[in-house]
């Protein structure tokens, strides 16, 4: 790994491993710990309080092992991740204020689950789909692929145009003016957002049909670099947290993907 494209944790906190995150971004969430009022009430350094989380975030390592690596107790650890990623979530921002920052042509929209092995609203955060317990999480990328939004968290067993409607997705990105392209599961969410074409029932689809679904496919394709994007922060593959926590963790991760 290079010096400008990865941080030595062992340069900084003596963490005996390397953290694939621009050195940048470690200085600027440790600047946003220093700005704030609670910094000088720990004894602390801000670089070793900002490295917790970013650990916590992109590596999901467990609390035991941060406050072992980091010689401080399991709570004051927690303590830790839960102020700055508080931090970081105060700084996320809203699809309204991406859209208008973007200026892309089109979006692409897609829905994750975000795995969890605990369960926080019983049944709710069960996924049929998908046969595991976690959060529903919308992602919104430019045509190129790039993570512009990340919505908040909603229980696993939600449908993705449900979860699409109680986030305004569809009527936001209709204000501005910006289509949608989606896959099926957004099937019937109006005119603004483009979707396949459903196979129906006892019917195949000709040829036509067929076309515009493979263009349509070609088109969306990009969007798994924004899903897989979020998933390169490990505690969206299988997080140890309540799942009524990942609301806060996908600002966070959402406010450190837009400063790299």
């Amino acid at each position: 790994m290079s010096d400008d494209s990865t941080t030595l944790l062992g340069d900084l906190v003596g963490y005996p491993a390397a953290l694939d995150l621009p050195h940048a971004l470690v200085e600027w969430v440790t600047m946003l710990v220093v700005t704030r009022e609670w910094d000088q009430r720990c004894k602390p350094r801000p670089s070793r309080r900002a490295m917790a989380a970013l650990v916590y975030l992109r590596e999901h390592t467990t609390l035991a092992k941060i406050a072992a690596r980091f010689g401080i107790r399991e709570s004051t650890a927690h303590a830790y991740t839960s102020a700055v990623i508080h931090l970081l979530a105060e700084r996320s921002p809203g699809l309204l204020k991406v859209l208008r920052e973007a200026s892309a042509d089109f979006v692409l929209l897609d829905g994750t689950l975000a795995e969890c092995d605990r369960v926080g609203d019983g049944r709710a955060d069960y996924s049929h789909k998908h046969r595991r317990h976690g959060v529903n999480a919308q992602v919104v990328t430019d045509p190129g692929g790039r993570l512009l939004w990340l919505s908040l968290a909603l229980p696993g067993r939600a449908h993705d145009l449900t979860a699409a409607r109680t986030h305004r997705i569809i009527r936001i990105c209709e204000r501005q003016g910006v289509p949608i392209l989606a896959d099926l599961a957004y099937q019937g969410g109006g005119p603004w957002a483009t979707t396949g074409i459903k196979r129906r029932p006892l019917q195949e689809l000709n040829l036509t049909e067929k076309s515009v679904n493979r263009a349509l496919a070609a088109a969306r394709a990009p969007v798994e670099r924004g899903v897989a994007c979020l998933k390169s922060w490990r505690i969206f593959r299988r997080s140890r947290c309540n799942p009524n926590r990942m609301t806060s963790i996908a600002k966070a991760v959402l406010t450190l993907e837009r400063q790299r």
